[in-house]
């Protein structure tokens, strides 16, 4: 709420009306609330930002433009901080005296132009407009920065409701860490991330944003911000630079989950724990034996090596191809989020990152970058046909890695990372999304999910069985009829078996 004393100037741009003058930059944090950040699957260690222009700032009341030919606008309703005296290295303690006011803002974005530049949100959230503001300021001095609560109304229906009790990076703490790489301003603006909820609108919707204090006194609150969605009609000119681009991952985090964007659900993984343990216990040599009992003789990845060959490794696939090296399709394909970047981000908790990269050795197909990324993700290993660059520091991450070689080039040298999460040629073998893998010391094996836990029985029945071979053979009997067994040694091994588990 806003006083006598209010400092907004009467006259002036209408696009800063909330704020006492046009800020000089307006910073952003990526990720702070622990509800939004559990939605994207990581939880990061210290926050990361990025900048959104001045120009993009609009007052309550207004609209803002899905662009043509977009499809994913989505809103993001959080804590806006208006800096009142400049902050340079301060410590926690002192950051909060650095705030003037608190209103309330609307993180606007779309999706569609992330593929060029994710990180650094230049086209996706620089637009003109795609920063509501206000409508009023709440004095920083009158509230607790740990009780403040942000909600989200669209078309009247409330999207999200969350407090800054909790929050991976407490308020202050990012005005700190800024302050310790740049000058906060008289003006500036910071925003503080927003919390689950945040979803797709489109032309017609009617977006409000609130921010109050409801435990200080007078329960201070910035009055909600208005915004109407409506739909531009000046396409993008692909001559220039990046035009819009979707695809069903990045329409599952616009809308904030497969089911809300109308996708069909994830199917359900074949590993259950029990098939799992089976085949921790299973060699890679007994299942590759069984597959060839079955028909199957062409399951084996090979050409590479484990970085970690003490290492044990069970997955099922998410899959990524590589294309050889053509300069314009690089240009296209290569740069910004492209799709070896992505298959990174989305890999899951117990997924094997297969990369088809036609037995290339002469680039890397990843480095320790990627490696950190799928091992925070819960990724179980890397598999690649090709080269690693950074392989030191790669092996030290500690998530195994199967691959045909190591390289210092970068794969734009003979790659373009072009599509994820289809079936794919690694190593002389098909491997499908969602076939099992399994790896030791031998190497890799690819196994139709249909006939894992056949498989995985079989191979365990015959480890049973070859363990009690290898014991008669210690004992000095000739393999001849007993490798494989004749009637007569089957009859003693099933005699055996059969004394051993009576009770």
């Amino acid at each position: 709420m806003t006083t006598e004393s209010d400092p907004r100037p009467t006259t002036g741009d209408p696009r800063f009306a909330a704020l006492p003058s046009r800020p000089g930059k307006v910073l952003a944090v990526h990720l702070s609330y622990p509800s939004r950040a559990d939605q994207r699957g990581r939880r990061p260690a210290h926050p990361s930002y990025f900048l959104k222009p001045s120009s993009s700032i609009a007052p309550s009341g207004g609209t803002i433009e899905r662009p043509a030919g977009t499809e994913l606008l989505a809103f993001e309703g959080e804590v806006a901080l208006v800096i009142g005296a400049p902050a340079r290295r301060v410590p926690v303690s002192q950051a909060w005296s650095h705030v003037a006011w608190v209103t309330a803002g609307n993180d606007f974005g779309v999706y569609d132009l992330r593929a060029a530049d994710r990180g650094s949100n230049v086209r996706s959230k620089g637009g003109d407009g795609f920063t509501p503001l206000g409508p009023g300021l709440v004095d920083a001095g009158t509230v607790d920065p740990e009780q403040l609560r942000v909600r989200v109304w669209v078309n009247g229906t409330l999207a999200q409701d969350d407090t800054t009790e909790g929050l991976l990076f407490p308020l202050a703490q990012l005005v700190a860490d800024l302050s310790q790489h740049l000058t906060l301003e008289t003006g500036d603006v910071v925003l503080t991330g927003t919390p689950a909820g945040s979803t797709v609108v489109v032309p017609g919707d009617v977006v409000e944003v609130e921010v109050d204090a409801p435990g200080a006194p007078g329960a201070p609150t910035s009055g909600r911000l208005v915004t109407t969605v409506v739909q531009g009609s000046t396409p993008f000119d692909a001559s220039v630079g990046s035009v819009p681009s979707v695809d069903d991952a990045q329409r599952s985090e616009a809308w904030g989950s497969r089911e809300a964007a109308g996708l069909p659900a994830e199917p359900a993984g074949v590993l259950t724990p029990e098939l799992r343990a089976k085949l921790e216990r299973a060699p890679v040599a007994g299942l590759s034996g069984q597959l060839r009992k079955r028909g199957l003789d062409d399951v084996t990845i090979d050409g590479v090596r484990p970085l970690h060959p003490d290492r044990k490794v069970v997955g099922t696939a998410r899959t990524l191809r590589f294309v050889p090296h053509r300069e314009d399709l690089f240009a296209s394909h290569g740069g910004g989020y492209n799709a070896q970047k992505r298959v990174f981000d989305a890999v899951r908790e117990g997924e094997v990152i297969v990369v088809e990269a036609r037995g290339v050795t002469t680039s890397g197909t990843l480095g320790d970058i990627l490696a950190i990324r799928a091992h925070a993700r819960g990724a179980a290993a890397i598999v690649t046909d090709g080269g690693v660059r950074d392989l030191d520091a790669v092996t030290a991450v500690g998530i195994p890695v199967y691959a045909a070689g190591a390289h210092p080039a970068v794969l734009g040298r003979r790659h373009v990372p072009w599509d994820l999460d289809l079936t794919i040629g690694c190593g002389g073998t098909t491997v499908q999304p969602g076939d099992v893998v399994v790896g030791d010391a031998d190497g890799v094996v690819v196994i139709p999910p249909a006939l894992a836990e056949e498989v995985a029985d079989a191979t365990l029945a015959q480890e049973e069985q070859d363990a009690w071979i290898a014991e008669r053979v210690a004992e000095g009997h000739p393999v001849d009829g007993l490798f494989p067994m004749n009637a007569e040694w089957r009859a003693r091994y099933e005699a055996d078996r059969q004394r051993s588990a009576t009770p």
